[in-house]
């Protein structure tokens, strides 16, 4: 185990290894406080000070590692278990590169591009949008990638569950992202990050 470190989020899973949620350090004290807790899995610990006692004059203190198990089978409701597409969790999946040219850009030089573009029935989804810095996506303009003679350089997916706490969390630790890639689809871009 390391050491104490500062209170980042804290990976929220249930008795079945899904995750459920990120929380923030008081949240995970209350899993504990109210019995919730089966184990800790992280291999980093928080810690959060609370008053003092009474009778001790000693200060409270709440340790958590950054994995906690709780009891039961949360299951997700069809509503969650669909990754929502943002700006940001697309350039996250595309590892912000250029799906056209294979340029790394920073996400204020990217776009979201329709592959078949909206105007032509195109939709909103994962399997229709990549990243594209914004000189290829003005090349390509209206058209479809064989009309512009625009080759994809990689296969856009719809992410699943675990990925989308991936994109999430800017801050996650190794532990966190070991335990997330472990049940990552071959084809996730994160599978082996």
């Amino acid at each position: 185990m390391s050491g104490l470190q500062t209170p980042l989020r804290i990976l929220i899973v249930d008795s079945h290894g899904q995750p459920v949620r990120w929380a923030a350090l008081p949240r995970a004290a209350r899993y504990y406080a109210s019995g919730k807790v089966v184990t800790d899995l992280g291999e980093n610990l928080f810690a959060m000070s609370g008053g003092y006692q009474e009778r001790s004059g000693l200060r409270s203190e709440f340790v958590t590692s950054s994995i906690v198990m709780i009891r039961g089978r949360h299951r997700v409701p069809m509503t969650h278990a669909h990754v929502g597409l943002t700006k940001h969790r697309l350039f996250a999946r595309d590892r912000n590169m250029c799906a056209y040219c294979g340029g790394q850009f920073v996400e204020a030089d990217l776009t979201v591009e329709h592959i078949v573009p909206v105007s032509r029935g195109g939709r909103h989804e994962w399997t229709n949008v990549v990243t594209a810095c914004r000189s290829c996506n003005t090349r390509k303009g209206n058209r479809r990638p064989e009309e512009a003679r625009m080759p994809l350089l990689f296969v856009p997916y719809a992410v699943c569950r675990n990925e989308g706490f991936i994109l999430s969390n800017r801050r996650i630790l190794a532990d966190q992202m070991a335990f997330l890639q472990a049940t990552l689809p071959k084809h996730s871009r994160w599978a082996h990050a």
